[in-house]
């Protein structure tokens, strides 16, 4: 299996968007817009992260196929990092594979993540790559409709 990190291609869009839909994945990663279904509201977002010159945005490509996304953006003038990878790549080494990747390609520190308590893989993920605890937040969560608890993570 060859796990690699590339830019996003306008294709990748459907992939995302499906990805967007799995009740499951959204629940776990905590956050979903208002309305997953809408696609106007789903490209608006995405257009914004894509055309953002402070975002660089990755696709998780795995032999030729979309697997997921990682991004990271400006928060507060510091960066944040998120990632998403479709629940049928979950548990196989793939999302450590692109983190890994990432980390090498985007230098800057600090880097920060925000992981909902209960996604255990995502911190995992994180904790595994240097991330450590530096707070934590109750947030509204779409996907959960009622609020939840991340942490605030940071690799220096």
């Amino acid at each position: 299996m060859q796990i690699t990190l590339r830019e996003v291609k306008p294709a990748d869009m459907d992939q995302f968007f499906a990805f967007q839909q799995d009740a499951d994945a959204a629940h776990m990663a905590g956050f979903a817009p208002t309305n997953p279904t809408d696609r106007t509201i789903f490209d608006h977002h995405w257009g914004e992260l894509l055309r953002d010159e402070n975002t660089m945005v990755r696709t998780i490509d795995v032999d030729g196929q979309a697997a997921g996304s990682i991004a990271v953006y400006r928060d507060d003038d510091v960066h944040e990092v998120m990632f998403w990878t479709d629940k049928q790549f979950w548990d196989q080494g793939i999302t450590t594979t692109a983190m890994d990747q990432f980390l090498t390609e985007f230098t800057a520190r600090p880097l920060r993540a925000r992981v909902v308590v209960d996604n255990v893989g995502s911190m995992k993920i994180l904790q595994s790559r240097g991330f450590t605890e530096i707070g934590e937040e109750q947030v509204f969560s779409n996907a959960r409709a009622h609020v939840v608890t991340e942490k605030l993570l940071e690799l220096s």
